[in-house]
């Protein structure tokens, strides 16, 4: 019996010295930051930190992963998941979280409260919402993945700017995940709290495992582009369909994979039907596991309008990608030894990088052997150091 007791008070004296940890964030979708925070707190060291995930919406294929390794709450549930009148409650609740409430009133009526640290994991509603959190102990990190100079989002989401630098002031500390974020987030408010880069942590060793999975393709003769996002607006996968139907036009031989989900499918799949480019372009959709098709690809594209640091764009790497991007924040941090081309961020520009590429097939050797030097350099161990130290 002592014994018994002796190891529960052993338990929880070691629970109560972990630092209590609460990522927000609006959902665990399909997206790069999504992705990001899956693979931190999958590595998190567990004896040193009590890690909660609190995603405001339902949806997302990382909601399983996340939910075996931290505890999970989520405060809006799938729409489809209430049946009968308490259908009613789900318009209830959506109504008083986005409208109704203050945030304050928000943060204590729904958020995990009691917690060491508390995380705005992405920029926009998960920053405001914490911004007005009533625990004044905690220590407040406002995560921020993009350029918001150049792509400032967010501001459907606040009622000026003036309350947007407000929001971002209330916090102790704001992350950046490239310098170019960085020095964006200085450009567009007056900050009185520091800022500092944290580059995104990848599990090199985990993508190169997944890449050695087996798919059923037919062999291509062609070079095969790829790109992974959502696809949105910001992606911008309606101008590289442009510029592959310039390409072929321009009897250049390639054809183009695109992974992932998104509102602009029916719009992308309409382009492709009109412009006869069914043999030409693949849409695979989402996959958990996007690897085993970029290692079947030789040239990885980033179309983007706005980046803040694109993972995919380091995951190719690792997987020894060469890569042509447009001008996004964070890429000129990522493509350093020639594993890669920058063009400026328009159609045109980018139209000439592609072809400048293809018309040197020869140049994608000498490029691919960049890209796995390079990949070498995403290691998750130095960089999990360094964000367990931003959160101790």
């Amino acid at each position: 019996m002592f014994g018994l007791l002796k190891s529960t008070f052993f338990y929880f004296a070691v629970l109560e010295m972990k630092r209590k940890i609460l990522f927000l964030i609006e959902n665990l979708g399909d997206g790069g930051a999504e992705k990001v925070l899956t693979t931190l707190v999958q590595h998190l060291d567990k004896t040193k930190f009590d890690v909660t995930v609190c995603s405001i919406c339902y949806g997302g294929s990382y909601e399983n992963i996340v939910s075996k390794v931290a505890k999970h709450k989520l405060l809006l549930k799938s729409y489809d998941s209430y049946t009968g009148v308490l259908k009613i409650w789900y318009f209830i609740k959506h109504h008083l979280i986005f409208k109704w409430l203050p945030f304050s009133w928000v943060y204590n009526f729904f958020i995990p409260q009691n917690n060491d640290v508390e995380v705005a994991f992405v920029e926009g509603t998960t920053t405001r919402l914490l911004s007005a959190s009533t625990n004044k102990k905690s220590k407040k990190i406002a995560w921020v993945h993009i350029d918001l100079h150049k792509f400032h989002w967010t501001r459907s989401v606040f009622k000026s700017d003036a309350e947007e630098t407000k929001a971002y002031n209330s916090f102790d500390q704001i992350v950046a995940v490239s310098k170019t974020a960085e020095e964006a987030m200085r450009k567009e408010f007056r900050l009185t709290v520091p800022v500092r880069t944290v580059y995104n942590p990848i599990d090199a060793d985990e993508i190169i495992r997944l890449s050695q999975e087996q798919i059923d393709v037919p062999q291509s003769n062609r070079i095969r582009l790829v790109s992974v996002g959502r696809l949105n607006k910001q992606k911008a996968y309606d101008r590289l369909l442009r510029i592959l139907k310039r390409l072929k036009g321009e009897g250049l031989s390639c054809e183009l994979w695109l992974l992932g989900e998104g509102g602009d499918r029916a719009m992308l799949e309409q382009y492709i039907q009109e412009n006869d480019l069914s043999e030409d372009v693949k849409l695979w959709g989402f996959h958990n596991n996007p690897y085993k098709y970029l290692a079947q690809c030789d040239l990885f594209v980033c179309s983007s309008i706005s980046e803040g640091f694109s993972t995919a764009i380091t995951e190719a790497l690792i997987l020894g990608l060469p890569v042509v991007s447009t001008e996004v924040s964070g890429v000129r941090e990522q493509l350093t030894n020639g594993c890669g081309l920058i063009t400026e961020n328009d159609e045109e520009a980018l139209h000439q990088g592609l072809k400048s590429v293809l018309d040197h097939p020869e140049r994608l050797n000498e490029m691919r052997e960049m890209a796995i030097e390079r990949g070498r350099d995403f290691r998750i161990e130095s960089l999990m150091k360094e964000i367990e130290n931003v959160l101790s």
